[in-house]
This record gives C-alpha cells, sequence and structure tokens, in this order.
C-alpha cells in the first residue's frame, strides 16, 4: 500500500494532460494476448445489479427523482438478497453460449458491491447481507472458467467529493465543486483492490465521462489511471463508454445501444477503431431491475442482434438487471437458454471468427475463418442470392448445419447462390470454402 500511495501522489503531481496528448502506450503482449482472447469470445452478459435493484424503477433513478444522497442510503439497511447465488448465475451464463461477465462493482449511485476499505457504503459493511458479492461472483468466475469484467463508474452521485457534472445534482451533496484529487484518489484505491483482491479481471469498464462533457476543461486524468490498471493487470483491457473514439491508453472501443457504424440510439457517431470492438444491449428496455419493464426482446432478436454484431467484427455484450432477491428474472433465464441452444448449434460460426470479406447487406452478413465464410442470411425473400467477391474464387458452397452441396454460378464479381428454398429459419448459414 506504501509503493501505491507513492504512486498516486507522483500520479497527482504530473498535471493535467488531455487524453490526446499523454505519452504513447505501448501495449504488453499479455495485453495484446487478451484482445486477441476478448474478440473470439464474441458474446458476453452484462449484469446492473445495485441498491437501485430495491426500488425497481431502473438504475437512473435516484437522480432521475432527485433522490437526497443520505435517504438513499437507507437502502442498504434492507439490501438482503436471500436468493443470491453465483453458481447459478454463472452456470446459466455459461449454458447461453457467452464467455465473460461484465459486472457493476460501482454504478453512478455510488455504492460498492464489493468490501471495501476505503468506504463503509458497501454491500458487507453497509447492509444486513455481509457478504461479499463481487467475491463470490469471481471465485464462480474462475471455477467454471468464464472471464470476469468489471464496470466502474466515473461518477457519483453519493460522494461528496465527486464535482457536479450534468447528472446527479439533485442529489443534496453539498458541495457542487467537490475535492477531486481526494474523489481521484477514492477511485484509484479502489480500482487497485479490484484488480488485486479478486484474481484475473479481464476488462474494466468504465462509464460517466460525458457527465463533465459542458465542463471542457475537467481533466479525468485517465492516463495515469489506466497505467495503473495495467501495472496491476497487464492483460486487463481498459474501455470507457464514453462515446468517443477511443483515447491513448484504451484496449477496446465500446458503443452503446449500437452496432458499429450505426447511430440508431444517438450515443454512437463516432470513428470505428482498429481496437476490438463490443457493442452493449439491453435484454428488454433497462439496464438495471424494473418490474414494470417486461418488453424483452425475443429470442430471434437476440440471435440477429449477436450474428449482427460478430458480421462487424465486434462482440455483443447483452445486458440482464438481476431481481432485488438475488435471482435473475425468469425471461431472462429463459432468453439466455435459447441462445446458448442456438449457440450449441452455430457457435463456430461465431466464435473465433472476423467479420467476412463481404460486408454486411440487408440480407444479412458474413463470418470468417481462415479460407471459411460463413454467409449468415437473416433477411432474404428470394432462392437466389449474389455475393460480391473481390479478388477471391470460391471452391465449394454447403450448408453449415447437415453439410448438403449448393449450386452457385459465377457471375462478374462474385457468384449467385441458389437456395431450396426461402429461408424461414432465424439465420440461414451457408459455408463457402474460398481458394
Amino acid at each position: 500500500m506504501k509503493a501505491h500511495a507513492l504512486f498516486l501522489a507522483l500520479a497527482l503531481s504530473i498535471g493535467i494532460a488531455c487524453p490526446s496528448q499523454a505519452q504513447s502506450y505501448n501495449p504488453s503482449p499479455e495485453n495484446l494476448a487478451s484482445r486477441q482472447e476478448f474478440r473470439d469470445a464474441k458474446f458476453g452478459i452484462f449484469l446492473h445489479w445495485g441498491l437501485y435493484a430495491m426500488l425497481a424503477t431502473g438504475e437512473w433513478t435516484m437522480t432521475n427523482k432527485n433522490l437526497n444522497y443520505k435517504e438513499y442510503a437507507k437502502l442498504a439497511g434492507g439490501f438482503y438478497p436471500s436468493k443470491f447465488d453465483a453458481a447459478r448465475w454463472v452456470s446459466a451464463i455459461k449454458a447461453s453460449g457467452a464467455k465473460y461477465i461484465c459486472f457493476t462493482s460501482r454504478h453512478h449511485e455510488g455504492f460498492s458491491m464489493f468490501h471495501t476499505r476505503y468506504s463503509d457504503y458497501n454491500v458487507v459493511d453497509a447492509t444486513p447481507f455481509k457478504r461479499d458479492i463481487l467475491k463470490e461472483l469471481a471465485d464462480e468466475c474462475h471455477k467454471q472458467g468464464i472471464r470476469l469484467h468489471l464496470y466502474y463508474s466515473h461518477l457519483d452521485w453519493y460522494r461528496e467529493d465527486y464535482p457536479w457534472g450534468r447528472t446527479g445534482r439533485g442529489t443534496g451533496r453539498p458541495d457542487a465543486t467537490g475535492d477531486w484529487p481526494s474523489y481521484y484518489r477514492f477511485m484509484n484505491n479502489q480500482l487497485t483492490e479490484l484488480l488485486t483482491n479478486y484474481g484475473p479481471i479481464g476488462a474494466i469498464w468504465f462509464d460517466g465521462w460525458w457527465d463533465q462533457d459542458q465542463n471542457p476543461d475537467f481533466d479525468w486524468q485517465l492516463p495515469e489511471q489506466y497505467a495503473l490498471i495495467h501495472r496491476l493487470q497487464p492483460a486487463c483491457l481498459v474501455g470507457n463508454n464514453h462515446h468517443q473514439v477511443p483515447f491513448e491508453g484504451e484496449d477496446i472501443q465500446i458503443f452503446e445501444r449500437d452496432l458499429p457504424g450505426e447511430n440508431k440510439a444517438g450515443l454512437s457517431g463516432q470513428d470505428i477503431s482498429r481496437l476490438p470492438l463490443e457493442t452493449c444491449e439491453t435484454m428488454n428496455g433497462m439496464w438495471g431491475y424494473k418490474i414494470t419493464d417486461q418488453d424483452y426482446k425475443s429470442s430471434d432478436e437476440l440471435i440477429r442482434y449477436l450474428v449482427k454484431a460478430a458480421g462487424k467484427d465486434a462482440n455483443l455484450l447483452l445486458n440482464i438487471g438481476p431481481q432485488p432477491d438475488g435471482e435473475l428474472p425468469e425471461v431472462a433465464l429463459k432468453r439466455l437458454a435459447e441462445v446458448g441452444k442456438w449457440l450449441n448449434t452455430y457457435g463456430e460460426t461465431i466464435y473465433g471468427t472476423r467479420g467476412g470479406c463481404i460486408p454486411p447487406h440487408p440480407w444479412g452478413v458474413t463470418t470468417q475463418k481462415g479460407d471459411r465464410l460463413f454467409v449468415h442470411i437473416l433477411s432474404l425473400q428470394d432462392k437466389a442470392l449474389y455475393l460480391p467477391f473481390e479478388g477471391r474464387k470460391v471452391k465449394s458452397a454447403k450448408t453449415f448445419v447437415g453439410g448438403k452441396p449448393l449450386k452457385y454460378r459465377k457471375d462478374d464479381g462474385g457468384i449467385t447462390l441458389f437456395l431450396e428454398e426461402v429461408p424461414r429459419v432465424v439465420d440461414m448459414v451457408i459455408e463457402l470454402q474460398l481458394d
């Protein structure tokens, strides 16, 4: 801890530096290997869980309803998720075909879902539950071979030392200016705990940078923070949901509610980088548990979104909001099982692939492993499909399931595939062998 305190003191004395002005970041060999493992995984599950689950109105209720921070904190006294079972969570997620879990260690409400020595406002010290939820989840992930990522909020609607941003202004904290050096030390101390006490962590998933976007001179001091993470666990990836082109020191690029290159939700107009890509999306409408939100996407919708993400060379991080009693919603468990059943058959066309040499089209996408091209037909009203190729020759075409040969005709700039019938399944997959 003494060495860490010295590191923080040096970091804070370096001065203000915008992300674009940081010293050149050279990822370690472990980090580069971790990036490839991340790209191969293709599918993860996001878990938004905190005190807000008790209100059952979503994770933004504290700021949306201007709830006083001291009154809100009283929720902790009744937080007792008696049905929480890390083994059941991880087993259900693993059966879905997901390769990693991203868990909210601390969301914007400021409550830590792990045992931290730097605040009493945590799941062990402030609740009658008295159990380190993150420790149980981490141990089970390591046991079952699921990679664990940790969400960490850069903003805080509870702590008095966090300088006010554009959210959380009505929670009753007394000083708008806060105490940035104090808050920055707090964050880095907690990050040190997360990367020291819970085994290998696949990624730190930051959120909240946008809270200070109306304060153009505000400096988050990200380069020093990113360097701390990479020093503690070189293989740990850094991502930031800031809706910008990646900053120096980041290892993945995140898109919220949008596939890369799309901006339907208004949060993803940024350019696409060469870093590994991930899109996060909710299974229903909210991130945190909301009792009135039963608008769950169908399994077909979720499968198609996963396939489209893979076709754009991106991962899908699919969110579930656990209930206040510690269980995953029944509908969410059903959707996990349905996606898992599909991946049991078609996983080879998703895991370890890259976006195919044919870019996405209205009919679907392609994924690729070496000279094997998987054509994912998601929407087609014909039995013939033209596929444009540039400089590649097709040696054979067959159905992925069953391996039945398909006829095709060589045309200018590509081939035309002839199907036996108009596709009626969620995703008809054709495998092409390229020369």
